[in-house]
């Protein structure tokens, strides 16, 4: 079978048209993976479906491709979640963005905990959420997603608290390995809409989980063992999805 190669794209797609991709698409396609005229893509810009497409032709390093019929599938979640996130060592926040995003989250929120182990300088703070919004890219172009997490700005946590949405259908959890209730028991499936706030490395601090629960955190646990900053929000994740139905359909 063909190759299908997707590709998201930062710009307005329409049916019946050429287009020259940005140079970071073009670089993959023409460099990486050596595609030649007449592959099969599929293009997306985040605005709900996708495009088939033909690649054309190389100009000047950029890919000129053909867009075809519009195929308004989606495969999103039932179930919007809101990762907080404490920022983790080097490729562990990577792993993190990367595959919540596979895993269906909404959106996620990088925080700087006072337990953290990263501290950015002002000057590396956009640079570093550009980063990792083109990990969640490029998650949702291996996963078959159409529209992708937004990684939002680095953000203390009282400020991202503040923030969070609220309504009948949204639960707030937090991690905690010590907490006496599990995540199964508080997660009702009924629910629209969760935020989930998970420390880093060296977990959240004493008054961070008093701010938290505050502004309506529930503290809860996974299970038996304590799992790493990489691993639990993933281990949640999960359950939170299978409990909603999204990894049964």
């Amino acid at each position: 079978m063909p190759r299908n190669t997707r590709i998201h794209v930062d710009m307005p797609l329409g049916s019946n048209s050429e287009l020259l991709l940005p140079p970071t698409s073009s670089a993959h396609l023409l460099r990486v993976l050596r595609l030649r005229a007449g592959a099969a893509l599929t293009l997306f810009n985040g605005q709900g479906g996708e495009y088939a497409a033909e690649l054309l032709a190389a100009e000047k390093g950029q890919a000129r491709v053909r867009v075809g019929e519009f195929n308004s599938v989606e495969r999103e979640s039932p179930l919007r979640v809101t990762l907080l996130q404490g920022i983790a060592r080097g490729e562990r926040m990577d792993l993190i963005i990367q595959k919540a995003t596979e895993l269906g989250v909404a959106s996620i929120v990088p925080l700087s905990c006072e337990f953290s182990v990263v501290r950015l300088a002002a000057h590396a703070l956009a640079r570093r959420r550009e980063r990792w919004q083109a990990v969640a890219y490029g998650a949702c172009e291996q996963c078959g997603r159409n529209r992708p997490p937004q990684v939002k700005e680095i953000a203390e946590l009282d400020v991202a608290c503040n923030n969070v949405g609220s309504g009948e259908a949204s639960l707030r959890l937090m991690l905690v390995p010590e907490a006496s209730e599990a995540l199964s028991a508080l997660a009702r499936v009924t629910l629209k809409h969760v935020t989930l706030l998970v420390g880093p490395e060296g977990g959240l601090s004493g008054r961070e989980q008093l701010l938290a629960q505050r502004a309506g955190f529930r503290a809860c646990r996974l299970g038996p063992r304590t799992l790493r900053t990489e691993t639990a929000p993933l281990a949640a994740l999960a359950a939170l999805q299978a409990l909603a139905g999204d990894l049964a359909s």
